[in-house]
């Protein structure tokens, strides 16, 4: 594993320990090279995926990019990393559970925006006004209308 801060391919695991819901690995490593400290996450994969685009296009499914869209959603937002990654993990076995080697982007965010609504409300306006292209501020009005409604049919069906 490569350090994060300065590349060094020698680091050394100092812990390991299952994850809360118990779908990873925890390690804390040291890089040997400049001493900082990090933690990884490993963790065995069900099944390959592939995603079908809206262009139609065929991609394989990367699960640090849909992570890494769920973090850019809640950037200074009071949520644990550990709640991130759960929720992550959460969408991740959506899909392998699904029995399908290729899913859709429109599944991926849909599962997202699900788990975002219960997480942080403000996480899931920014998701959404992505995922579903907002182009005018009444978009933002109806979305904020609904999430101040509590309505259980989602916002973002087209029927909201």
């Amino acid at each position: 594993m490569r350090c994060p801060y300065c590349g060094d391919p020698d680091t050394q695991v100092k812990d390991s320990r299952p994850t809360e819901d118990e779908n990873a690995i925890r390690r804390r490593r040291i890089c040997t090279a400049c001493g900082r400290r990090f933690t990884t996450f490993e963790r065995v994969q069900l099944r390959e995926l592939s995603v079908m685009k809206r262009s139609g296009r065929r991609v394989p499914f990367d699960r640090d990019k849909l992570a890494k869209s769920v973090e850019i959603a809640l950037r200074k937002r009071p949520v644990d990393p550990e709640e991130i990654e759960r929720m992550v993990s959460r969408v991740v076995r959506r899909l392998e559970s699904s029995g399908e080697p290729e899913v859709t982007s429109e599944m991926i965010g849909e599962y997202v925006i699900e788990e975002l609504r219960r997480i942080d409300s403000v996480a899931y306006v920014r998701f959404a006004s992505v995922y579903r292209n907002f182009r005018e501020a009444k978009d933002f009005e109806d979305l904020l209308g609904e999430l101040a409604k509590g309505d259980t049919a989602s916002p973002l069906d087209g029927n909201g």
